[in-house]
Order: structure tokens, then C-alpha cells, then sequence
């Protein structure tokens, strides 16, 4: 793929999602027609309020109710495909995602204690159950990388797989015993572990930015470790390049782009998995295009995802975990039918 084509194809994505966000705003139990949103988000801008006459109840619908929830989901959709992208990268399998490793069994973990001990406070930004969540998505990961390093004759890429899945199960296991004894917090402890944006404002978009700058930063340095690794870790020594230290600085970048959002939105699966494929498909193998591209996948991905949540059963609204496990599901089968022809399965 040439550059001006590469150019040209994010530009494309860079449009849809600001087209798919001015949808995204207009929706709701009050409609706003897509021209309606644009006066009502310029109506704040300080160089184009005196330009822009619109209804103050339209601004502060779209301003004070629904702005930062389509924000919120664009970043966390960006933040699962890139750490998706990179985990796939990492173990060279088209199949990983963000929670290969245990981040969100931990994370699953962390709110449960929250939820339960009915912790109150704040730090870093993050309410209780936030910050929890993100401790224990963190926690999870440090561990699991720390068993990995005592793995035995297990290659370390490997290791890590072994130990996130034990890790991971010990944590689900450790969540349904709790659920089943503090009965009283059953339906919050569920409704988190499906994951959505319902209730979701600016300080839950703030608390996790500056997280996901800096995991986006590390990915954008590691692009050409990921790319040299592609080709097996013993070449990659060959060719000089530190496996140990990458394969760390990797593991850092993804998990802290995982953490960050669990933590603002609970669980939710698929994505990582869904738009790096789909960014691979387009765009090619080369994670300096990789990268960028599952992310404006991802939020393009998750935003229409929340869309549908809420209006396809409304007033009920959907988890959007929920939804993106029914849309995600079949398409990892194909995926799963795929690879194992690609492996020589019958």
C-alpha cells in the first residue's frame, strides 16, 4: 500500500467516526437532526458561539449529557483495538486480545471488592470502582508477567499465555464466590462485568485519558519492535533487537491501555480482537499502519456498538458487552475456522 493510499484510508475513517459520533450525539429519547448537533457543539466553542443560534436545551442535551459518553466509548474502543493489535503482534496469533493475559479477570476482580466493601474515595481521577478495577487490571497483569518469568523450558511468550490463563480463571472463580455470598450486590457486580457506558460523563473520560495517551505513545514507539518480532523471537535477537526489554515494554503499553478502559466502562469483549483483524485485513501487517488504523477501528467499532445498546430495545437499554459478544461471537468462530485451516486442521 502507498503512502497517499494509506493517507487517504485514514482520512476516510477519520471522517466516518466524526460522521458516526454526529449521529451518535442526535440520538436518543430526545432526536436531534445531525445539523441540530453541529450548531448545539458549536454553541460552547468560544470563537463560534457569537456565529451559532440554537436551543439552549439542545446544547445542554448534547454538551452536559451525550458528548462525553460518544467520547468516552470512541476511547475506549481506540484503547481495546490498539492493545488488541499489539497482543497480536506480541504472540504472532490474529486470535489475541486485550485480556489474553488476565487484565480483565482482574479488573472483574478489583470492582467486586469495590462493590462489595462499598468503598468511597478517589484517586488518580477514578471513583472506587474505577480505580479498583484499574488496580486490579494492573495487578493482574504484573503478576501474571512475573509467574511467566519463572515458567520453566516454556518459551516467555508462551509462559505468559499459561500463566494469564490460570490467572484468569483463579479470578473468575474468586468473583462468582463472592457474588454468590454478598447476594445483596449481585445485580451491580453483574451489570459492571457486562460492561457499559450508561451514566458515564466527563470525569470518567478525563480519569482515563491520560492513561491511554501514554499506553498510545508506547505503542507508536514500539511499532517497529512489533514488526521485527513478527518474525519469531530468536530471529528478532538475530537482527539485534532486545526481545526481553520489548516484549516488557509491549506488555506495559497494551495492559495499560486495557486497564485504563475496563475502568471506565467495565468489560467488554471483541472489539480488541474485531477491529485489529479488520485493520489487518486493509491495511496490511505493518504496525506503524497497524496501529493507527484499529484504532479509529475500534472507536468507530464500539461507538456504533453503544448506538444500538441504546436504541434498539428502547427505552430498555442494552450492556453494550452484551452486544458486542452477540456481534463478536460468531465472527471469532470464523476466525477460529480460519486459523485452523491456515494451520492445516481439517
Amino acid at each position: 500500500m502507498s503512502r497517499l493510499s494509506f493517507s487517504l484510508l485514514i482520512a476516510g475513517l477519520s471522517l466516518l467516526l466524526l460522521a458516526v459520533l454526529v449521529l451518535s450525539l442526535g440520538m436518543g429519547a430526545v432526536p436531534i437532526s445531525p445539523p441540530e448537533v453541529l450548531k448545539a457543539l458549536g454553541a460552547r466553542i468560544p470563537w463560534l458561539r457569537e456565529q451559532v443560534s440554537t436551543n439552549s436545551t439542545t446544547v445542554t442535551i448534547i454538551w452536559d449529557f451525550r458528548l462525553a459518553r460518544a467520547l468516552l466509548a470512541a476511547a475506549v474502543g481506540a484503547a481495546l483495538a490498539v492493545s488488541g493489535a499489539a497482543f497480536q503482534g506480541l504472540f504472532r496469533n490474529p486470535l489475541a486480545d486485550p485480556f489474553v493475559i488476565g487484565a480483565s479477570s482482574g479488573a472483574a476482580l478489583g470492582a467486586t471488592l469495590a462493590i462489595i466493601c462499598k468503598l468511597h474515595f478517589s484517586l488518580g481521577g477514578f471513583g472506587p470502582v474505577q480505580f479498583a478495577a484499574f488496580a486490579g487490571a494492573v495487578a493482574a497483569v504484573v503478576l501474571v508477567y512475573l509467574i511467566s518469568q519463572t515458567g520453566g523450558s516454556a518459551p516467555p511468550a508462551v509462559a505468559l499465555l499459561l500463566a494469564g490463563t490460570a490467572l484468569s480463571s483463579l479470578f473468575a472463580a474468586a468473583v462468582s464466590l463472592l457474588m454468590a455470598i454478598y447476594t445483596e450486590d449481585l445485580h451491580r457486580i453483574f451489570f459492571w462485568l457486562l460492561g457499559s457506558f450508561s451514566g458515564k460523563s466527563w470525569p470518567h473520560l478525563f480519569s482515563m485519558l491520560p492513561y491511554l495517551f501514554l499506553s498510545f505513545i508506547l505503542a507508536g514507539i514500539l511499532v517497529r519492535p512489533l514488526d521485527i518480532m513478527a518474525f519469531g523471537e530468536e530471529t528478532a535477537r538475530g537482527m539485534g533487537l532486545a526481545v526481553s526489554r520489548a516484549r516488557l515494554l509491549i506488555v506495559v503499553a497494551a495492559s495499560l491501555a486495557t486497564a485504563a478502559a475496563v475502568a471506565s466502562s467495565g468489560i467488554i469483549g471483541f472489539v480488541g480482537l474485531l477491529a485489529p483483524h479488520a485493520a489487518r485485513m486493509i491495511f496490511g501487517p505493518i504496525h506503524r499502519r497497524l496501529i493507527p488504523a484499529s484504532a479509529l477501528l475500534g472507536a468507530i467499532l464500539l461507538v456504533a456498538a453503544d448506538d444500538l445498546a441504546r436504541t434498539i430495545l428502547a427505552p430498555v437499554e442494552l450492556p453494550v458487552g452484551v452486544l458486542t459478544a452477540l456481534l463478536g461471537a460468531p465472527f471469532f468462530l470464523y476466525l477460529l475456522r480460519v486459523r485452523q485451516k491456515s494451520l492445516g486442521g481439517d
